[in-house]
């Protein structure tokens, strides 16, 4: 494994966590706006774009290793005998995929909020489309208790 794999490797499972955070507490911070029928406010809008950002660096990672990856390298030159294995399945196919159609909700639900009407429309749109993103990228992460596919929580730079 050579060494920028291996710290891109490191810094994406690292920045995985900050990426959840932040579309945790934008979540919750949406939804008690929304409750409260509070005013989308300057902070509202640091918080969408903080996700984006978040986000699509985590993806910019992502996109390096699946270049760089012995995996994804296998899948590719393998792919009828690859497809058939789980986690090389996996990481060359399912975890890419799903994780760009978590971006592509991301941008809908931030371009869509521009356009909203009311705020409490905006925290609606918002809630809706970041939501989905979080379950589509939960659902996609290879977790260290994963019986199909596993990986460590954390790893060592």
């Amino acid at each position: 494994m050579t060494s920028i794999y291996a710290f891109i490797l490191a810094l994406h499972s690292t920045w995985r966590w900050i990426v959840l955070i932040i579309i945790i507490v934008s979540l919750l911070r949406f939804s008690y706006q929304k409750k409260k029928r509070l005013p989308f406010t300057p902070t509202d809008n640091f918080l969408k774009k903080a996700v984006i950002i978040a986000f699509y660096m985590q993806a910019l990672m992502g996109i390096i290793l699946y270049i760089l990856s012995p995996i994804t390298q296998y899948f590719l030159t393998h792919f009828k005998t690859a497809v058939h294995l789980r986690q090389i399945r996996f990481f060359g196919m399912e975890h890419s995929s799903m994780m760009i159609l978590a971006a592509i909700f991301l941008l809908i639900g931030s371009l869509k909020s521009k356009n909203a009407d009311t705020d409490d429309r905006r925290f609606k749109i918002l809630l809706i489309w970041f939501g989905l993103a979080l379950l589509i990228v939960l659902s996609s992460i290879p977790w260290e208790f994963s019986p199909l596919t596993s990986r460590p929580s954390f790893r060592s730079f």
